[in-house]
């Protein structure tokens, strides 16, 4: 049986991560079919956007630790843990989170660029009280997207927060009703898709890689990203597609 479940619907790749009864517990089998997965979302010019999700009620619990005890790592070359952390896909991705995101699962949110959650979801990085530590992204990423208190409190107690708290701090952008993670990250990442595939691969691009850049140094990088855009057939059709007052054709070049 699959341990990533996949489903396409209008231009959105659907990602379950299908180990149910061990809370979805993160193998080096399932990592290495969420690679392919993403793989299969960059590559394929049908899809537009992913969206990353747990089945049976919880996103992720992190690693399976009985595997780990067994020599096991759930990381894939380049890609690191879950086969996403280290190289999230080109294409916008959608976290859709119900029930527990602990340690690399929260870490996998942290890598994706959107997140709905359920109103009972839990995000937290329990390393520490394992011996371990958050590093498949966790001890970095927290303090870039949580302020810098909050973030550390997760970091050094090892206790989760909740779906409400992480809204409020920004980590979520939408709070839904349990069950309906899902359809809401569908509903997101299908208005997503509807916008032109070049501006929206190349506006994610932008916005994570200059979180490091001055401000002259971002106004100078975009421009290997913009100028193929606005020279792209797409920038014509969007205004013509206006002007005509029609939906636009996009041909992502």
């Amino acid at each position: 049986m699959p341990e990533i479940l996949t489903e396409v619907t209008d231009g959105v790749l659907i990602m379950t991560i299908n180990r149910p009864r061990q809370r979805n517990a993160m193998t080096k089998s399932a990592a290495e079919e969420l690679a392919a997965a993403l793989d299969r979302l960059d590559d394929d010019p049908g899809i537009s956007v992913g969206v990353l999700a747990g089945g049976g009620g919880t996103f992720c619990a992190g690693m399976d630790l009985k595997r780990f005890q067994l020599g096991e790592r759930p990381v894939v070359a380049g890609r690191g843990f879950g086969g996403l952390v280290q190289s999230p896909p080109a294409k916008p991705l959608v976290a859709a989170v119900e029930g527990w995101a602990l340690g690399g699962g929260f870490e996998m949110v942290l890598a994706a660029d959107l997140v709905v959650a359920g109103e009972s979801a839990k995000f937290g990085l329990p390393e520490v009280k394992r011996g371990l530590i958050a590093r498949a992204g966790g001890i970095f990423r927290t303090p870039q997207v949580l302020p810098r208190a909050v973030a550390l409190e997760l970091l050094l107690t090892g206790e989760p927060m909740s779906a409400a708290e992480a809204e409020r701090h920004g980590l979520i952008n939408r709070v839904v009703s349990d069950g309906q993670a899902v359809e809401v990250a569908r509903e997101l990442a299908a208005t997503i898709a509807a916008n032109a595939p070049l501006a929206v691969r190349a506006s994610k691009a932008v916005a994570r890689s200059s979180r490091t850049w001055t401000d002259d140094e971002a106004f100078a990088g975009q421009v290997a990203f913009t100028d193929p855009v606005f020279a792209s057939a797409d920038a014509q059709e969007g205004p013509a597609a206006f002007a005509e007052r029609r939906p636009p054709r996009w041909t992502g070049r």
